[in-house]
């Protein structure tokens, strides 16, 4: 059966995105923010996504059977409206409004996606708009790109959807199958989010920063417990500290945050600056481990059994990025294999979206290997684009890409490396990355200090050759995606310490050469030269700037900082005083 499906995300008024299926296959998907060079792309519609996706499978909106959308209405009759009225009885106006009004911000966003689609030359008389509920659209994401055939255990944790903020069921013949949700204010997600703001990063971005801070503090120095439970098959957050809303919330400079004045009178003033000091790096250990225990404690409860039956678990949600909860579930002994959506927030509700909508019509999805799902250039768009940029830079034509870039990271030089498709989702993996050599001394905090402009803290990453992985981090669980953590292997600290975190841990992407042979090529000609197959890998971006897309868009961070080499394509880009050793041109 031949069906072309357009999912689009932008529901909860950030991280807008689009998917392109065609007969299962997912041809193309990117997020807004590349675009329009907007973190988040807040309070936006995916139309340049859109238009990628459609331009890049060479179809015309006539061609689109379907769009699906990852925010549906929920009925009066379902326990979610009620269980949000009851929750926030202290905002009597929210309340009311979940009962009376409930499904008033779905109508609202059906209409924005509407209107998208008419700057998209969609005919809304002739194309079907679907909706598909937020956490079925993660759920779908996880379990339907899994590749996974027999019964699967599926794992929904994020902030919030339409109401749900968890969801457990599971997966069977191609169908999901609801267990349980939780609703808001009962979030953990949502309590992440919210410390997260008192640490002073912002929610739906930084929690990832509390992740990095968490190592250098200690778990037990508080108690955390008292700001959520679950007791009974039910997770309880306490919204006297968090999760709050209207006169609850703490106030600073006419903003509102989602924990409560109770917060800061027990813990201090709301963390500010860079600095990963103390108390807050124990605040930030406490918060990840109250994370951990109870998210291990709702998978026991709901999914345990199912586990034991069939060993794989299907995970997706803005919290199935927090890495160091992945290291915890993949060493339960009764989890054989875990599949983490790599693009798990919001904008892989896209994905979710149209692969529900695609199964659910009689086209399977296939198994989702690789992000390299955006956009590509060429040499010649590379040229051009040196030659429109202010900055007129000149470039040289490698030969041999992969033993050139090897030469210079070999010799401590950080590279930004644009190569092929752009990644989908918020992990950077060899697409468009900015590189170093794990083993060289100091490159790490140069890249942080001088290049990225972000926290000394923050760890890096290491992306290694598919026969290097058991190796470094003892285990064969796949992990293509930089969405687990692993214990370095003892003797492989030493070798790589610029990919090592303060706990020991590192998160990989283990890279099958299949999927992108010239970054497997390079990791290749770099252990020939250290030693090692492994090389430091960071987006290729600044702090608060959105993962570049273009050259144009490479060009101008590259002359932003203190990197000295860009390679695009097959061309180096130097700078002036950059030292650019013999090179085969």
């Amino acid at each position: 059966m031949a069906l072309t499906l357009l999912g689009l995300s932008g529901a909860l008024t950030h991280d807008p995105s689009a998917a392109l299926y065609i007969d299962g296959k997912l041809v193309a998907a990117a997020e807004e923010e590349r675009f329009v060079r907007d973190k988040h792309a807040k309070n936006r519609m995916p139309y340049e996504a859109a238009k990628f996706c459609l331009e890049f499978a060479g179809i015309t909106p006539a061609e689109v059977d379907a769009v699906a959308i990852p925010f549906a209405p929920i009925s009066l009759a379902e326990p979610a409206r009620w269980h949000y009225a009851k929750r926030y009885w202290y905002a009597p106006e929210r309340a009311l409004d979940a009962i009376l009004t409930g499904n008033r911000r779905f109508f609202r966003y059906r209409r924005r996606i509407e209107w998208c689609l008419l700057q998209l030359g969609f005919d809304l008389k002739k194309v079907e708009v679907v909706p598909v509920e937020h956490h079925l659209a993660h759920a779908a994401s996880a379990y339907h790109c899994s590749g996974f055939r027999e019964k699967t255990a599926v794992l929904g944790i994020d902030g919030k959807g339409e109401y749900a903020t968890t969801f457990f069921g599971y997966g069977e013949n191609g169908k999901i199958h609801k267990i349980k949700e939780f609703y808001d204010p009962d979030s953990l997600g949502g309590l992440y989010g919210a410390l997260t703001e008192y640490l002073g990063f912002e929610m739906l971005d930084g929690e990832y920063k509390v992740m990095g801070m968490a190592p250098y503090g200690d778990p037990d120095r508080y108690d955390f417990s008292r700001l959520a439970k679950f007791e009974n098959g039910e997770l309880v957050v306490n919204t006297d500290f968090a999760n709050v809303i209207g006169f609850r919330r703490y106030k600073e400079k006419g903003k509102g945050y989602y924990f409560s004045p109770k917060l800061v009178d027990w813990l201090g003033p709301r963390r500010a600056g860079d600095i990963a000091d103390d108390p807050y790096i124990h605040y930030a250990a406490s918060m990840q481990k109250l994370f951990e225990d109870l998210s291990l404690q709702m998978i026991e409860h709901y999914l345990g059994d199912i586990l034991r039956e069939t060993g794989r678990l299907a995970f997706s949600g803005g919290g199935a990025l927090n890495v160091k909860l992945n290291q915890k579930i993949i060493a339960l002994p009764e989890v054989r294999e875990l599949f983490v959506q790599p693009a798990s927030g919001d904008a892989g509700t896209a994905v979710g979206a149209a692969a529900y909508v695609s199964v659910a019509r009689g086209v399977p999805v296939e198994k989702m290997e690789h992000v390299y799902l955006g956009p590509a250039y060429s040499n010649e768009d590379v040229i051009a684009a040196c030659a429109r940029h202010p900055a007129r830079p000149s470039w040289q034509r490698l030969d041999d890409v992969p033993q050139c870039i090897a030469r210079l990271l070999a010799e401590g030089q950080p590279v930004a490396w644009f190569q092929g498709r752009m990644e989908f989702g918020p992990r950077a993996l060899g697409g468009r990355s900015i590189l170093g050599c794990p083993s060289a001394p100091g490159v790490a905090d140069r890249i942080n200090a001088q290049i990225k402009f972000r926290e000394r803290w923050r760890p890096f990453c290491p992306s290694m050759l598919d026969r290097v992985g058991p190796q470094m981090l003892g285990s064969a669980h796949p992990a293509p995606f930089m969405t687990f953590t692993f214990e370095v292997a003892k003797g492989w600290k030493e070798r790589v310490p610029e990919v090592v975190h303060e706990d020991g841990s590192s998160r990989a992407q283990v890279l099958r050469r299949e999927f992108n042979p010239r970054y497997y090529d390079l990791m290749v000609e770099l252990e020939r030269l250290t030693g090692n197959g492994v090389v430091l890998n960071t987006s290729l971006n600044r702090r608060g700037e959105a993962m570049i897309c273009s050259p144009t868009d490479a060009l101008n961070m590259f002359f932003g900082c203190d990197l000295q080499y860009l390679v695009m394509e097959d061309l180096l880009v130097a700078k002036a005083a950059a030292q650019t050793p013999a090179l085969p041109i």
